[in-house]
């Protein structure tokens, strides 16, 4: 169990990306679901040791990771939001060079576990390519790669699908999922389908604040019977979101089509109701958030 007590991190000039996160991830796979901005990378390198809070502790199974990070990177795997390669290494090279780094050993020598690890990660087949031939779902397969390395028992990824395509995704999202279920993963992503299609809960964060800690099943149910969809003109769509609370907004066949959350029922005539998505939940959360965030200002 990971437990997060009360995170606190300023930066200089008076900037507070966390603002007393409190937390507990269990085993399996967890998400951390925020937009761009949010803090969750502070928060996911904090967890890994590469920041200090400015207050709060983190606790994993009685250690305390703050004050004791050497404890616990033996036991930790971390995929960052953006990782280097050397682009002229093959692949089998670069994994080699980072165990190296890590100071992982293997009974059969490094050479026999990086072939188990690329081979863990369906990438065999391109050992001896440069890693600059690459593509980007294949670079974050490497990098899970040296992530896994030793058996973590917590492994961090922090955005680990954004700029895949939708086959590496799902290729990407089925990696997760097998390593889930013999650790704790907790998934940081802006990206609510990472969520919705890889954990059974998830938090979400906003200005470095936690907004809920849910599943997928109850953040829907908490809006049920207030979401409606229907067609809006394309030149009436900013009246109409400075009307009504648009979750969603999209093109269907060229025909603009508005999701709205309306617990009161008014709505326009040609709205119908419709079952919530996650989007739905997430973009609720938020929106109502970022309203009592502008009124707190307001009345300051």
């Amino acid at each position: 169990m990971l437990d997060i007590q009360n995170l606190v991190k300023y930066y200089p000039g008076g900037v507070t990306a966390l603002h007393g996160i409190s937390l507990q991830v269990p085993r399996g796979m967890f998400g951390l679901l925020g937009p761009n901005g949010s803090g969750k990378t502070t928060l996911m390198r904090i967890l890994a040791g590469l920041l200090e809070p400015s207050a709060g502790r983190v606790m994993m199974d009685g250690d305390d990771m703050v004050r004791h990070p050497e404890r616990i990177w033996p036991r930790l795997g971390y995929l960052p939001q953006y990782f280097g390669f050397y682009p002229g290494l093959t692949g089998a090279d670069m994994l080699k060079h980072m165990l190296r780094l890590k100071g992982v050993v293997h009974d059969g020598g490094i050479d026999v576990l990086c072939a188990e690890l690329l081979e863990r990660v369906n990438l065999a087949h391109a050992a001896k390519q440069r890693v600059k031939s690459y593509s980007g779902g294949m670079r974050q397969r490497l990098g899970i790669a040296q992530a896994v390395a030793g058996e973590p028992e917590l492994l961090i990824v922090d955005e680990p699908t954004a700029g895949l395509d939708p086959e590496e995704r799902a290729r990407f999202y089925r990696l997760l999922s097998e390593l889930a279920e013999t650790r704790t993963v907790l998934l940081s992503t802006h990206i609510v389908d990472d969520v919705a299609v890889l954990c059974s809960n998830f938090a979400v964060i906003r200005n470095g604040r936690l907004l809920a800690t849910t599943t997928p099943a109850e953040a829907k149910a908490t809006i049920a019977d207030t979401m409606y969809e229907g067609v809006v003109g394309r030149h009436d769509l900013d009246a109409f979101a400075a009307t009504f609370q648009v979750t969603q907004a999209y093109l269907v066949e060229g025909v603009h089509r508005v999701r709205v959350y309306a617990p009161d029922r008014e709505v326009p005539t040609h709205f119908e109701p419709v079952e919530p998505t996650l989007d739905d939940a997430y973009m609720v959360m938020t929106l109502r958030d970022a309203r009592e965030q502008s009124l707190q200002v307001d009345a300051a």
